[in-house]
């Protein structure tokens, strides 16, 4: 990587910087953190974030995708807020991280119904 490519201190971030990054609710609760980032390969915009959460020390944890337009990064908490709570994620439509998943349209619908965002599906 070049010495360009890691300087991420304005509006850009490097896709291997965003993974890991902690993910809070407004009181400041830690939810989660990013394990992914789904991208759209024709327009490169990121459409959703992976957040793993719940389980204890990595088992019974599931995989949440949020709309990227529901994270908005603070700067104070170096990490992304949503405006859920845990009871909103515990009903969120999610998939366990142990098992292989495949990505649907359908299935994006239901994440965008769900976070009542714009559906990225056509």
């Amino acid at each position: 990587m070049t010495e360009m490519q890691k300087n991420t201190s304005g509006s850009l971030i490097a896709a291997e910087k965003v993974t890991g990054t902690n993910v809070y609710n407004p009181s400041g609760e830690k939810l989660g953190n990013v394990e992914d980032v789904m991208i759209d390969k024709i327009s490169g915009k990121a459409v959703y974030a992976i957040m793993s959460f719940g389980g204890f020390l990595g088992m019974g944890e599931k995989h949440h995708p949020l709309p990227w337009q529901t994270l908005n990064y603070d700067t104070k908490l170096d990490g992304y807020v949503v405006n859920l709570d845990k009871k909103v994620l515990e009903n969120a439509p999610s998939y366990d991280r142990t098992r292989e998943f495949s990505w649907t349209p359908d299935y994006g619908r239901k994440v965008d119904e769900y976070y009542k965002v714009p559906t990225y599906w056509i």
